[in-house]
């Protein structure tokens, strides 16, 4: 590879790292060929971006972006692949391990790290927790829900309220009579 060519990964990485705040560093050393290309085919369905890239390469973008700190530097040894996602799909690449690895039943690829809005988490015991999060609009969806519930309540005790207030006033018509 060139210096050309490097330089260039090295601009698109840090256009990347600036654009979004959601990337997950991965490590698919053991699998074939036909496997990383069944695992890529995954993540494109799903709406991520997966690609291997040199270490180097990585920490200069990171660099680049001011990005690079102390603890994505330590995950940045061996193979390393990146999947970005957008902030509603701050999970899915999380899913998408899961998920891959549940089809293969292989324990491939591993978390190394993963940067949710500048929140760095290192290893693979988070990677349960990373695909529980829930997206910006799930929450946005549940906020609203809550925002919405004294309301319909109310409104529902005023419907069910009116039916009762209406058969009282006619028991006590008839009882008059």
């Amino acid at each position: 590879m060139t210096r050309e060519e490097k330089a260039t990964i090295i601009e698109q990485l840090t256009e990347k790292f600036n654009s979004t705040n959601f990337y997950y560093i991965t490590d698919a050393s053991g699998l074939n060929v036909a496997q990383i290309n069944a695992f890529r085919k995954m993540c494109f369905e799903k709406g991520v971006e997966y690609n291997v890239y040199k270490n180097t390469l990585i920490q200069k973008a990171l660099e680049n972006a001011g990005a690079a700190n102390e603890e994505l530097a330590q995950a940045l040894k061996g193979f390393s692949g990146i999947i970005f996602t957008n902030e509603d799909g701050a999970n899915l690449p999380a899913k998408t391990i899961t998920e891959y690895r549940k089809k293969q039943g292989s324990d491939r690829p591993f978390l190394k790290a993963a940067s949710i809005d500048s929140d760095v988490f290192l290893g693979e015991e988070h990677l349960k927790m990373l695909s529980e999060l829930k997206s910006k609009s799930e929450l946005i969806g549940e906020v609203i829900s809550l925002l919405q519930s004294p309301a319909k309540n109310v409104v529902s005790a005023l419907q069910s309220g009116k039916n009762t207030l209406g058969g009282l006033i006619k028991a006590l018509e008839e009882r008059e009579n």
